[in-house]
């Protein structure tokens, strides 16, 4: 569609921002030997929980708000996430869809340059391409991606490498930990489309979860993201259509919803023998949802919110 917003464009004056703002950020800024922008949050340096918050705006492509609120129900701080083109900013942008692999280094990618690349069928669905003279990307890792990989991206997105940017946010880091969690309203718009609910009829939404603390060990931590959202994340969607469907999607979006349900990710993950694909997709999804049907005005509210478990997992005394 030409009248949509571009996501990189959208991007970069909050990109620019955080560059500038480094140091104040507790961030390292340098450039590959290609000269492609390495942003580091959280690898060789602290990071901070702004800088996260900050990141996942970056991760949203410019079209979403993040904020951290007073301490709620969990006795966690909470990160909310909002978005006027959620489909747009979540799917198009936040989601870690685009697989980069170079020797041993791996990744998913997430960020507004997955739509300069189009590898993705779900992008391809969505029918969005991105055509700004950069390629902005978000990777979840404990190192900088190796320069043949660098070059593969630029390549693919069609730009130089001095125009690509790496913002590197380890999931044991503050900033990893806040982006993380700030995907909670990507993680029900990702479920509703495996449930094939049409995504153009998805309005609006708002999502918020706990912020759990870091755990240094990456299993802890990547356990702990995951919980918040599993089971402390409400989601309210906004649909139109008619009421029956929204009612549907409600009792199929929680977290509850799957077979998986009831233990702390990290047990799950290990049950599955570290195996991603052998997880229930539909656990990756909120534990309260909350679907209202625009042409009716009634709202559906499904699943729970699971304290308990969250003391457990984020290990709360």
């Amino acid at each position: 569609m030409t009248d949509r917003p571009s996501l990189n464009r959208s991007a970069e004056p909050l990109l620019d921002a955080l560059v500038a703002q480094a140091s104040a950020l507790r961030l390292k800024v340098s450039r590959a030997a290609s000269g492609a922008l390495l942003v580091d949050a959280g690898v060789t340096c602290p990071g901070s929980i702004e800088a996260g918050r900050r990141i996942a705006e970056i991760c949203l492509g410019g079209l979403g708000q993040v904020a951290l609120s007073p301490i709620g129900e969990s006795g966690s701080i909470q990160v909310s996430v909002h978005a006027s083109d959620p489909v747009l900013a979540c799917l198009g942008s936040q989601y870690a869809g685009w697989r980069l692999q170079e020797g041993k280094f791996f990744a998913m990618a997430s960020g507004p340059g997955r739509t300069r690349a189009l590898k993705e069928e779900l992008l391809q669905e969505l029918g969005y391409a991105d055509h700004a003279e950069r390629a902005i990307f978000v990777l979840e890792v404990d190192r900088p991606p190796p320069e043949p990989l660098i070059s593969r991206v630029a390549e693919t997105c069609r730009v130089t490498p001095e125009h690509v940017a790496f913002i590197l946010t380890p999931t044991t880091s503050l900033a990893g930990t806040v982006q993380i969690v700030a995907r909670s309203l990507e993680v029900a718009l990702h479920k509703a489309h495996e449930l094939k609910f049409p995504l153009e009829r998805v309005v609006d939404g708002f999502g918020a979860a706990p912020l759990p603390p870091p755990a240094p060990r990456f299993l802890a931590a990547m356990g702990r993201t995951n919980d918040a959202i599993l089971y402390g994340g409400r989601v309210a969607l906004f649909v139109s259509g008619p009421e029956k469907e929204a009612e549907a999607l409600a009792e199929a979006l929680p977290s509850s919803a799957s077979r998986d349900y009831g233990r702390p990710f990290a047990e799950v993950f290990a049950a599955s023998g570290g195996d991603f694909y052998k997880i229930d997709p539909m656990l990756f999804s909120p534990g309260l949802v909350e679907v209202t049907a625009l042409e009716t005005g009634r709202s559906f509210r499904r699943g729970r919110i699971d304290s308990a478990m969250l003391a457990r997992s984020f290990d709360l005394t």
